[in-house]
């Protein structure tokens, strides 16, 4: 049962009254699309940095689990190529063994200053043992640090734990600069479908998306209805 003071709205109505899709938001010319999505998602990259979107590289990974159920995540976009959009993640990591079990996941971008969404459907896969090496080796000493000494989604019992494994990570770090961390992977989500959403004040909403064709990596574009 959810409690509440006198004073406070019932959270229906307060939900009701936030504000969404506030003008003024961009607006967006179709006719103007790159003939890729890799292309479109750069364009509006650089347009949510002018704007000063804070953290634009973040992204929801959506995944399936062994039962069946839905997971999601906010991760941090490393790259994007024509292989796809990539991210990196530990291998003992709960994402990695859903995607090893269902490699079909989605990744999700909101930028709400802008009222934009980027959605993706595709297929993970796993880069080469020398991709995943540099990726590891071109982050901060401090990420490297956290990565190796989290024992991700483990129970914690003691929370000193944590503090100690750090300190002696970073020892070995600063002993071991070159160290790759074995279980560090990096994927590509080679998408089929990815939609470029443009949210407007009227709710009049503007749609098109990217399907991916059978002829060489081509793609077909089309506008969908708000």
């Amino acid at each position: 049962m959810l409690h509440t003071t006198p004073d406070a709205l019932p959270i229906k109505e307060m939900l009701r009254q936030i504000p969404s899709l506030k003008a003024p938001l961009p607006d967006l010319d179709l006719s103007a699309m790159p003939a890729t999505p890799q292309e479109a998602f750069a364009l509006w990259l650089d347009a949510a940095l002018a704007a000063g979107v804070r953290e634009p590289h973040a992204m929801t990974l959506s995944t399936v689990d062994e039962q069946g159920w839905p997971d999601a995540r906010v991760l941090i976009l490393k790259n994007v190529d024509a292989r796809g959009w990539h991210f990196a993640v530990k291998r003992e990591s709960p994402k990695v063994r859903q995607i090893e079990h269902q490699p079909k996941v989605s990744l999700t971008f909101y930028w709400p200053a802008l009222g934009r969404q980027i959605r993706l459907r595709g297929e993970a896969g796993a880069l080469s043992a020398q991709e995943c090496a540099e990726d590891f080796l071109g982050r901060p000493v401090g990420s490297r640090a956290s990565a190796m000494a989290s024992r991700q989604s483990e129970i914690m019992e003691d929370p000193q734990s944590l503090a100690r494994r750090l300190a002696e990570v970073q020892a070995f770090l600063e002993d071991h600069p070159g160290h790759v961390e074995p279980g560090w992977q990096v994927y590509a989500v080679a998408p089929t479908v990815v939609e470029f959403w443009q949210g407007a004040t009227d709710r009049n909403h503007k749609r098109w998306r990217y399907t991916a064709t059978s002829e060489g990596g081509g793609w077909s574009a089309t506008r969908l209805w708000p």
